[in-house]
């Protein structure tokens, strides 16, 4: 925290007024000739959206970033933050960040005036210098702007056609700072239109008040395209006033997918020394991501956010330490069959459209988790074919011959060393993954075991059965003949 100073000290320090966007500007140019990392964690965007956010900036630019749910819309606008200055000096008791040498409001015109160069300075970290606000059809003018303060004037005694009667809004109050509209559609038109002028002139005005504030703000707006159609829409002159407009995406590869999740998921330390998570537990956990955006129960207007993979992340490893728990073990891996804990993350992150209405939330989760591990599996395995030709042998003929006289069951909470006993006590099984997957950590390979089994049932090659506790894999011919 900075002392208070006065205006003559300020001065004589050398400091120099910029506007915010020329602050930003001057930070962002110092950091990429210092080779320092700018708009760190946004995992996938360094060559698409980061390079037009920097242009923007440069460009003076007001930004609306476009994009689907879960894309890291408001993370962008908050790492705006770390190209202020780390602290502002404000005319000390201004409510809206006056700066002494253009005050703005009666207040600092008044003392400035009054007090000269003996007018006290405090200082405002970079911290307290972003707003945000969520547009909601219930924001009204008064919230944003500013209104007439009847107590304040009752106290003060003064007309309401005094200045010092004003009660400023969320804008002015952001004056020389960034000032973040999440969610710009659902603002009502008539709101949205007294934004026209602070984008235009930079200027505000209050109920009819004529004063001229020329505030200084940088404004981040986001929105998503679907709220175009659904809630409501940006009016268009108000979109001709946004200098920049920026698209954001979903993350384009596995890898990228993957680093985003392990940054955002909330695991403690002790957490990740107990419980440890196969290489290919976290791809299939992106692929299940990439299967929704693919598929057709899920409307992909409304995209697939990436807090799915984190909040089922969550739940992956919330899985593992139950089995701890109640198994009295002091380690355990993630298991394929943990995957059926992520589908309360899946029900409650996607909008279905009506043919996945109609087949219900859990069954859409439970396709999507299975066309997830078809496409490891694939990656991995030879394809399993559709059908056994008489006397031609595949690399799944002796693994499904095993299953005509034997059935496995997996407990969730069988301890590792019961659960990959029974999996090693299928000599077949252990073949396949060998052959195929001998570059991979001996976890990993451990996990392919499962992957077999579960790709083997969603091919119709194996009967897969479920409860509360297990799972039992058998031969398809034989649940066949006991069903009927």
């Amino acid at each position: 925290m900075k002392n208070d100073i006065t205006f003559k000290e300020l001065k004589d320090s050398g400091y120099t007024d910029k506007t915010i966007k020329e602050e930003i500007q001057a930070n962002l140019i110092a950091k990429i000739k210092a080779k320092e990392p700018v708009f760190e964690g946004l995992w996938g965007y360094e060559d698409t959206v980061i390079p037009q956010l920097k242009k923007a900036i440069l460009a003076g630019h007001h930004i609306n970033l476009l994009g689907l749910r879960g894309q890291a819309k408001t993370r962008i606008a908050r790492s705006m933050v770390s190209l202020l200055d780390e602290y502002m000096p404000i005319v000390k008791g201004s409510e809206i960040n006056d700066s002494p040498f253009h005050p703005i409001s009666k207040f600092a015109r008044d003392l400035v005036a009054e007090l000269g160069d003996k007018t006290p300075i405090s200082w405002v970290h970079r911290s307290s210098r972003f707003y945000e606000k969520l547009a909601t059809p219930d924001v009204n003018v008064s919230d944003l702007i500013g209104d007439l303060d009847p107590i304040k004037a009752a106290t003060l005694k003064l007309p309401y056609s005094d200045e010092r009667v004003l009660h400023y809004g969320m804008i002015p109050r952001a004056n020389r700072s960034i000032f973040v509209l999440n969610e710009l559609p659902d603002l009502q038109a008539r709101i949205q239109v007294s934004l026209f002028n602070i984008l235009q002139e930079g200027d505000i005005q209050i109920r009819g008040f004529q004063l001229r504030m020329p505030l200084d703000i940088q404004f981040v707006f986001t929105a998503n395209p679907e709220d175009y159609t659904n809630r409501g829409s940006i009016v268009t002159p108000l979109k001709d006033r946004i200098g920049s407009q920026i698209f954001t995406h979903y993350p384009q590869t596995i890898a990228l997918a993957r680093q985003i999740t392990e940054q955002e998921a909330v695991i403690s330390d002790e957490d990740k020394t107990k419980i440890y998570i196969p290489g290919l537990a976290k791809d299939l956990l992106e692929e299940v991501a990439f299967a929704a955006r693919d598929s057709e129960y899920v409307d992909a207007k409304s995209g697939v956010s990436a807090r799915l993979t984190i909040s089922a992340m969550e739940n992956l490893v919330a899985a593992a330490k139950l089995r701890i728990l109640e198994s009295g073990a002091e380690k355990t891996n993630v298991r394929l069959l943990d995957f059926m804990s992520i589908i309360p993350s899946i029900t409650g992150k996607i909008e279905l459209v009506y043919e996945g209405e109609q087949e219900g939330a859990d069954y859409v989760a439970k396709i999507l988790i299975d066309q997830a591990v078809m496409n490891q599996f694939e990656s991995l395995f030879p394809r399993i074919p559709k059908l056994e030709k008489e006397g031609i042998k595949t690399a799944y003929t002796d693994l499904i011959k095993w299953f005509n006289k034997n059935s496995l069951q997996l407990y969730y909470t069988d301890t590792d060393e019961e659960f990959y006993q029974k999996l090693n006590s299928i000599p077949p099984l252990v073949k396949v993954v060998e052959e195929n997957t001998s570059g991979l950590s001996t976890e990993d390979q451990n996990f392919c075991k499962e992957l077999v089994l579960w790709a083997l049932t969603i091919s119709k090659k194996l009967d897969k059965s479920e409860d509360q506790a297990n799972f039992t894999f058998d031969s398809s011919d034989m649940s066949h003949y006991l069903r009927n």
